[in-house]
């Protein structure tokens, strides 16, 4: 990202501090540089459950009328509905208004061109310059404005990746956090019991809220873990779900409570894929890799491994054609919704495959963890990040394997490593898998952060 643009135009998106980076100004200036830049007709917008998003997605959408551009506004809703939208209505564009866990005195914008393909690098440039230089001239014709809903299309897109039928009775506390999933959940599920499906739903922080009572939604953080948790043991369900604020990442607890780790969930969506989709690829990040692979080729399908992040992911996505893309950070792709991620294809596919499989969620993760275990992200703040990795890669013996792909990955027989700086954070990221051996990833763990505090 070049030092031209906003400060609010990120690796990926649009985000910043309401009133300093992104206020309405910002916001109508955007719509302007969007039809600018891109040439778009028609666009579809929402919003998440932010105070401020409301009043951001109207400036936003006066910029793209003003701009000639029409616009379909479907409202409050999440990421991935704005994903489907942009597809399902034809739309140049979609541009979904978010900050998902940032701070609650944040908020931002994803943007995403036709067929809910990420724009280009050069093209987000471009809109950030636009936004900047300014200098706008209004369409001769303004854009219409209206209401849309989607969602009914959007859950029947949804239900259609699992067999509703062969559901089993289970019992799901689902925690939204406050955001915007309560709604597009309860819409999920009212179809699901048309079609006879007996889920029982404990529903948790359920209503979005703007000023976010218990906290901001994000249920990564360990801190969060017993929000959902604790209700899961309380109620003697069988798994529990939590999301973001946008919900296009979701996360999973099992029966007892515990927290399962993304990238076991990435294994357990393989698997849920290739049952239906046989000899599949599936893309995956290098951060933790070997629980996937090996999933992957036992089932018969083929393990692509891609640069983190989601326009990365996408890309190779379509490159290859993969069914299903999955990164540790909870981020879920599939082919056969735009292959973007979504944070409600997920949990379907998890209660399928525990309905198929007849397993606890617990029995099918701990089969993961025992052959794979991961440290889970760890972070450090570093001077010099880029010293650091080039010296701990100079310090490897002659039987390491080393890959460039993403950051340093480090493997040797039984043990690998990943360290990778952020793409949105000052922050050195490290990841330790082994084969099969706890005892020997808490040494390499303890190693690596020594060396790493030891700069």
């Amino acid at each position: 990202m070049t030092t031209d643009l906003p400060p609010a135009f990120k690796a990926y998106d649009i985000r910043g501090r309401i009133g300093i980076e992104i206020d309405t100004d910002f916001a109508e200036a955007l719509g302007r540089a969007a039809v600018a830049e891109t040439g778009a007709r028609h666009v579809a917008v929402g919003g998440d459950a932010r105070e401020t998003s409301p009043a951001l997605k109207a400036a936003l959408a006066r910029g793209l009328s003003a701009a000639g551009a029409a616009v379909s506004d479907i409202g409050l809703c999440g990421t991935e509905e704005v994903y489907f939208a942009t597809d399902h209505l034809g739309a140049d564009l979609g541009i979904m208004v978010t900050a998902s866990h940032n701070p609650i005195d944040y908020n931002g914008m994803k943007l995403v061109g036709p067929g809910a393909a990420p724009l280009s690098d050069a093209v987000f440039a471009a809109i950030g310059r636009r936004v900047t230089g300014g200098g706008f001239t209004d369409a001769a014709q303004p854009g219409a404005i209206s209401a849309a809903d989607p969602r009914a299309a959007y859950v029947a897109r949804v239900l259609g990746f699992v067999d509703t039928a062969q559901l089993k009775p289970l019992h799901i506390v689902a925690n939204a956090g406050n955001g915007a999933a309560g709604p597009t959940f309860d819409a999920i599920m009212t179809a699901l019991e048309a079609t006879g499906a007996k889920l029982k739903v404990t529903r948790v922080h359920h209503p979005p809220d703007a000023t976010f009572p218990h906290g901001i939604p994000n249920p990564l953080l360990p801190q969060n873990h017993a929000a959902t948790a604790d209700i899961v043991r309380a109620e003697g369900a069988d798994l529990g779900i939590a999301w973001d604020g946008d919900f296009d990442r979701c996360f999973f607890f099992d029966a007892t409570g515990s927290f399962v780790a993304g990238e076991y969930v990435v294994g357990l969506l393989a698997l849920a894929t290739l049952a239906v989709t046989p000899g599949a690829r599936i893309v995956h990040d290098p951060r933790v890799q070997w629980n996937t692979q090996a999933r992957v080729t036992k089932a018969g399908g083929e393990a692509v491994v891609s640069r983190t992040g989601h326009a990365l992911i996408k890309a190779k996505m379509r490159e290859v054609d993969g069914a299903y893309g999955g990164e540790m950070s909870a981020h879920h792709y599939f082919r056969d919704f735009m292959y973007c991620d979504s944070g409600m294809i997920p949990w379907l596919l998890v209660v399928a495959w525990m309905s198929r499989t007849g397993q606890p969620l617990k029995s099918l993760v701990d089969e993961m963890r025992a052959a794979f275990p991961s440290s889970g992200e760890l972070n450090f703040r570093v001077p010099d990040a880029g010293a650091l990795m080039d010296a701990i890669e100079a310090e490897q013996t002659l039987e390491a394997e080393i890959d460039k792909l993403d950051g340093l990955s480090v493997s040797y027989a039984d043990w690998r490593f990943n360290l990778r700086r952020s793409n949105t954070e000052p922050l050195l990221r490290l990841n330790v898998e082994t084969r099969g051996d706890a005892a020997l990833l808490a040494e390499r763990v303890a190693d690596l952060r020594a060396r790493i505090e030891a700069g």
